[in-house]
């Protein structure tokens, strides 16, 4: 069944429509900003707040456990949508209507209800997954040659706005009254957003090719070494980041800090990630370097959680800034991405499988870390079982690292035809060697 989903993108661009008008350009750029921005908010936001919405709403430890693994299955299921919408609607007008849900999403939460702040959720993460799915084809399409610029460009804005959002959200809440009002504010975050890309989408709409939209399907991906191993890398960074972004704050305010102080070193964490992505993705970018990024990743993390497990509260700073530059391996591997597939439709397949499976299998992060808590009321079991997925992760950044070695030897070569599905549609599988 699932093989019978196919992933559209737009078909390369010409060489006459790379040749776009410098306004375009910079309307494009404004749009990265403005979406990365909105990339992680929703989540941050609602996390420095669930220690206060579950005691204002009076939701008990099951939703409390649902509320932060919704996020992931949203990016696993909207995700693997975008194929779909991408080839009805076009990429641009796609990525519109993800900020539209996304902001409407997450403005219904700022409704004072346990019920519309699922509902929120489930809406505004739904737009979320499709802007995380479509952003490496826009990135590929419409910088294919600063494709490792802009994807740090967003990255960096995504952690930027995390950050942001994560200091400012309790004294926000706490200003209006209510963590329901807190979080519906960041609506107007992504309501900015859709304005911002507005030009863009009408722009794409004008010029519409006539050409219909390649197709590629992407499940196949997971028998080649490529789809496999980027798929591998996605899940486990994502399960880590996901875990930490959701239940960061919330363990330390039950540790003993404050919800001022959680969100504070929330922001903190969110704040290394930023020059962290930069230092991360600059290394990586060098020859045969590559793989010590992912080393200063993995093992930073590894010691985050390490860090979390057994010292006090009062070295949180330490913590934060840890597990923090562990969180900076997300740009790697977006360019990972961005860089992966012959054409935009390939790019796009990649991206589908390695989010939408790799998200799917990431709930277990947010999803397993609440119910064990409230299981044992104690951090310490679901600690030590990040602490093993970090440590994976440095054994999955090795194999990971090892492609471009492969790459280099069959780069030369030509490629072999792609083979065609019985309905006409080449598949990526079919271009690259079986593992």
């Amino acid at each position: 069944m699932a093989s019978s989903i196919a992933v559209s993108a737009l078909p390369e661009t010409p060489p006459s429509a790379a040749r776009t008008s410098r306004g375009v350009t910079i309307a494009g750029v404004v749009a990265i900003v403005l979406i990365g921005l909105n990339l992680r908010a929703g989540i941050t936001g609602a996390a420095a707040l669930l220690h206060d919405l579950q005691q204002v709403l009076g939701y008990g430890p099951l939703i409390a456990a649902i509320i932060p693994s919704i996020p992931t299955l949203c990016f696993a299921v909207a995700g693997a949508a975008t194929s779909w919408l991408t080839r009805i609607l076009g990429l641009e007008k796609a990525i519109l209507l993800s900020l539209v849900l996304l902001a409407a999403g997450l403005l219904v939460r700022g409704i004072p209800s346990t019920g519309m702040l699922l509902a929120g959720t489930v809406v505004g993460m739904s737009g979320l997954a499709i802007c995380n799915v479509a952003m490496p084809s826009f990135i590929r399409v419409h910088f294919a040659q600063r494709t490792s610029l802009m994807t740090a460009l967003y990255t960096v804005t995504m952690t930027t706005g995390a950050t942001v959002v994560a200091v400012l959200i309790v004294p926000v809440a706490q200003q209006l009254g209510s963590p329901s009002a807190g979080v519906g504010a960041i609506g107007f975050l992504a309501l900015g957003a859709c304005l911002g890309f507005l030009p863009i989408a009408l722009h794409a709409h004008r010029n519409a090719p006539a050409v219909k939209a390649a197709r590629v399907s992407p499940w196949p991906l997971l028998r080649t070494r490529t789809g496999m191993l980027i798929t591998l890398g996605f899940t486990v960074q994502a399960l880590l980041a996901y875990a930490v972004l959701s239940w960061f704050p919330y363990m330390l305010v039950t540790l003993g800090l404050t919800a001022a102080e959680g969100g504070l070193m929330f922001g903190l964490m969110q704040l290394v990630s930023v020059p962290a992505g930069m230092v991360l993705v600059a290394v990586g970018s060098r020859p045969r370097m590559q793989r010590t990024a992912f080393y200063l990743a993995t093992v930073t993390m590894a010691a985050g959680v390490l860090a979390l497990l057994v010292l006090p509260v009062s070295w949180a700073p330490l913590t934060a800034v840890l597990l923090g530059f562990g969180l900076g391996i997300f740009p790697l591997v977006m360019v990972m991405i961005s860089r992966s597939g012959r054409t935009t439709a390939e790019t796009t397949a990649l991206s589908t499988v390695a989010q939408s499976a790799g998200y799917l299998l990431a709930t277990l992060g947010p999803f397993g870390m609440g119910l064990l808590h409230s299981a044992t009321d104690s951090w310490t079991l679901p600690l030590i079982l990040l602490l093993a997925v970090a440590l994976g992760q440095i054994a999955v950044g090795h194999l990971l690292t090892a492609r471009p070695k492969v790459s280099r030897r069959t780069e030369p070569h030509p490629p072999e035809p792609a083979a065609v599905e019985s309905n006409g549609t080449p598949t990526l599988a079919s271009t690259e060697a079986q593992s």
